[in-house]
Order: C-alpha cells, then sequence, then structure tokens
C-alpha cells in the first residue's frame, strides 16, 4: 500500500518537475528574450524604459532560477545525473533559505553508489531535513554523508525538542516516518532514529558497501 503511495508520488513529481522545466521555464526564457528585443527596439526613441526593463528581466531571470531549482529537487533523475552529494548539498541549501537556524550539509566529493541506493538516501534526507525544520524547533541541523571501505552512511542530526522515537515508530503521526522507512526497506538500506524528549534527534541510514552498490 506505501509502495504504491510512494510511486504515485514519486510519479507526481517527475510530471511537475517536467511542467516547470519544459513548460513554464520555457515561457518565462521566451519572455526575458522578447523583454531583450523591447530594449533594443526602444533604447534610442525611449531610453527612459530601458531601465524599467532591466528590473522585470531581473525579476524574470530570478523566476527561471527558482523554476530549474524546484524542478531539480522535485524530480529524482538529477541525483543519477549529478550524484548524490551534489543533489545533498542543493537540498540543503534549499532548506537553508527557509531555515533560521544553522543547516549544514558534509559531503564527499563523489561516491561509488548505484542510483537506487542514491535516490533512496536523498528522499530520507528530505523527509529528515523537513521533520527537522518544521516540527523540532532546532536552531542547528547538520548533514553528514561518509562513505568508507565498508559502509556508506547518512546522518541528520539536530538539537530540536526530541521525541520518543520507539512510540513513534510504533504509532507514527505522519506520513514522513513510513516513508522514509519504505524508502530504506526498497533499497536494502539500515534506517535508525534516535530520539527522546528534550535530547538532540539523530537519523542515521547505513548501507554496507559492495561494489556498485
Amino acid at each position: 500500500m506505501l509502495l504504491g503511495i510512494i510511486r504515485e508520488r514519486d510519479a507526481e513529481r517527475t510530471r511537475v518537475a517536467r511542467l516547470l522545466h519544459d513548460e513554464i521555464g520555457q515561457v518565462l526564457s521566451a519572455a526575458g528574450l522578447h523583454l531583450d528585443a523591447l530594449r533594443l527596439d526602444v533604447q534610442d526613441r525611449a531610453p527612459e524604459i530601458v531601465g524599467r526593463t532591466w528590473e522585470i528581466q531581473s525579476i524574470l531571470e530570478g523566476a527561471v532560477q527558482q523554476v530549474r531549482s524546484l524542478s531539480y529537487e522535485l524530480c529524482p533523475e538529477p541525483v543519477e545525473h549529478a550524484g548524490l552529494s551534489v543533489a545533498l548539498r542543493h537540498l540543503a541549501g534549499r532548506r537553508r533559505q527557509s531555515f533560521s537556524g544553522q543547516l549544514t550539509a558534509d559531503c564527499p566529493n563523489s561516491l561509488d553508489l548505484s542510483p537506487a541506493v542514491s535516490v533512496a538516501l536523498f528522499r530520507i534526507a528530505e523527509q529528515a531535513l523537513d521533520n527537522a525544520a518544521q516540527h523540532s524547533g532546532a536552531t542547528r541541523i547538520r548533514l553528514v554523508l561518509r562513505a568508507s571501505r565498508r559502509r556508506t552512511t547518512l546522518e541528520i542530526r539536530d538539537n530540536g525538542c526530541g521525541f520518543d522515537a520507539a512510540r513513534m515508530r510504533r504509532r507514527p503521526r505522519g506520513l514522513g516516518l513510513p516513508l522514509m522507512e519504505s524508502y530504506a526497506q526498497g533499497a536494502g538500506l539500515v534506517l535508525e532514529i534516535a530520539s527522546a524528549p528534550g535530547r538532540d534527534t539523530i537519523v542515521r541510514v547505513t548501507k554496507d558497501r559492495t561494489p556498485g552498490a
């Protein structure tokens, strides 16, 4: 049941990501090109308009960047193309914009992981960061990705209010934890959550390493 929900949600993410990138992004880019042409047409006859067109074009360029960033984040494909570390740094940068505390991401430059494992780790990190930023009251969140010859480990730690981890796993209050568990199970990962009221929360995901896994 939950795996079906995950597949449907990922399919919807992909559809929205393509809509943002292929349609909305192109419309905004086209509007910018028309403004370029307009500026060239009026720069001698109405120079006062040139400054206004620059301002509008700057707003459009910012909107194009936001659309591309959102499209990148929604679709799991960039994780496979750009690599997990790049995707996690990008994700942390996006979350940092709306988080009032300190959010850091420490990731190696390259990893030898399968696409399925990379996407699962990314989705788990996404859920864990959202939970920490939105529900924990934390002022510090740290994401660390480590790889050794034996194991890959992803850890998200926050200094928020904490919760009863055992009780939460028995009776989750939302889809966040079940989704993380399903992503982990589907990719052969081990998910551990350590927390207690008034203590830090640690989400740790591990994968014993084999070539290409």
